[in-house]
């Protein structure tokens, strides 16, 4: 795999928060974008806001991608990127503090994102918009939208190719999973690759 660094690691360093619930896989897709960014020779972290993790509540969990080793170990107040994987958490959480206004809010939701914008008053930052629940109940057969995330997460900032993400799904996935549940992971990858929507 290239060593090779995008943009979106700006100035070396790219912190993200992920908002979800319990129990919809937020934590490990986390966890796999850290991985992924080895694959890129990047130093990284993959970690949850502490508090009860039961099903359903709302938790954040937050990366920390970096060219340099890191020395920073306190949450993530400034993140470079938002995701959203539970979209009934627009009408509680502000998914938007601390995202700087240039920064990017990737939402679960078969909506546009000039929708979103106008229907949540979101102002400034880039919004994209992927059906991940849709995808995810097509391809998974349930409601797990951790990977479509990823997916639209990877194709907006290029972090990854998606022959390279694919690569690395075979190779991580292959050895925990069935071929069926891989295989599945990896059309619901590229689906999000496909149908992601921006502004």
């Amino acid at each position: 795999m290239s060593g090779e660094v995008c943009e979106f690691v700006e100035n070396g360093l790219a912190e993200i928060r992920w908002h979800a619930r319990g129990g919809q896989g937020a934590v490990t897709a986390a966890k796999t974008l850290a991985e992924m960014s080895l694959t890129k020779g990047m130093f990284f972290q993959a970690f949850p806001e502490y508090g009860p993790e039961r099903m359903g509540a709302p938790i954040q969990c937050f990366n920390r991608l970096s060219t340099n080793k890191i020395s920073t170990y306190c949450g993530i107040t400034n993140p470079r990127m938002v995701l959203v994987v539970d979209p009934t958490l627009l009408d509680v959480v502000d998914v938007t503090a601390g995202l700087d206004m240039n920064g990017d809010l990737i939402i679960n939701s078969g909506e546009k994102p000039e929708y979103i914008r106008k229907k949540f008053g979101i102002k400034g930052r880039k919004i994209y918009t992927i059906d991940a629940t849709h995808i995810s109940l097509d391809e998974l057969k349930r409601f797990m939208p951790n990977i479509p995330m990823l997916g639209a997460m990877l194709k907006v900032t290029e972090l990854l190719s998606q022959e390279e993400a694919i690569a690395f799904l075979k190779d991580s996935f292959g050895k925990k999973f069935s071929d069926k549940v891989v295989d599945s992971n990896i059309r619901a990858l590229k689906r999000a690759f496909e149908e992601v929507q921006s502004e």
